[in-house]
């Protein structure tokens, strides 16, 4: 499989290009840029993702990770750096795939846990899984371009979801 990087956000003035990777101010932060990023992420799913089903979820994530595949991998380029910590629209984007399927996690918890119990959990085991990079996620780092920046986080994601689901599941039995 080729993982090219896309070519139209070459024609897109820098500023433009590293504000959207930085997810405004967040990439900037002098501390944990990447955690801010996630952060900024938890509010995109709670006021976009929430309430969605999970067909409709996917169908707004898939679009969302080709976006940050394209715009990572130019301000990679721009910076001349791989995978800087001021790149922060990889967390950003994959933060809704922790919560896939969470109101099957909601049933398992005590009504006062769900669904913010939920959130707390997801968003500190995304940052485990973003930081130590178990499982194989190392790997994907070494894809090229924004795929590499991309995958590693939305990896990251699905092992949180997966993660949560296992637990509710342990829950439940």
């Amino acid at each position: 499989m080729t993982f090219r990087q896309p070519t139209w956000p070459r024609f897109i003035p820098s500023g433009i290009v590293l504000a959207i990777a930085r997810v405004g101010p967040c990439g900037r932060a002098r501390r944990a840029p990447g955690t801010w990023g996630s952060f900024a992420g938890l509010f995109w799913q709670l006021l976009v993702f929430h309430y969605l089903s999970l067909p409709v979820a996917l169908l707004l994530c898939v679009p969302a990770l080709l976006f940050s595949v394209a715009f990572c991998g130019e301000a990679e380029f721009r910076l001349g750096e791989r995978d800087p910590g001021q790149i922060v629209l990889d967390e950003f984007v994959a933060i809704p795939l922790c919560f896939l399927g969470w109101p099957a996690i909601a049933h398992s918890l005590p009504h006062w846990a769900a669904p913010w119990g939920i959130y707390v959990a997801a968003f500190a085991l995304f940052r485990l899984y973003d930081i130590a990079k178990p499982l194989g996620i190392a790997r994907l780092q070494n894809l090229p371009g924004g795929w590499g920046v991309t995958l590693d986080d939305t990896a990251a994601a699905l092992a949180t979801c997966a993660t949560l689901h296992l637990a509710a599941w342990a829950l439940r039995a």
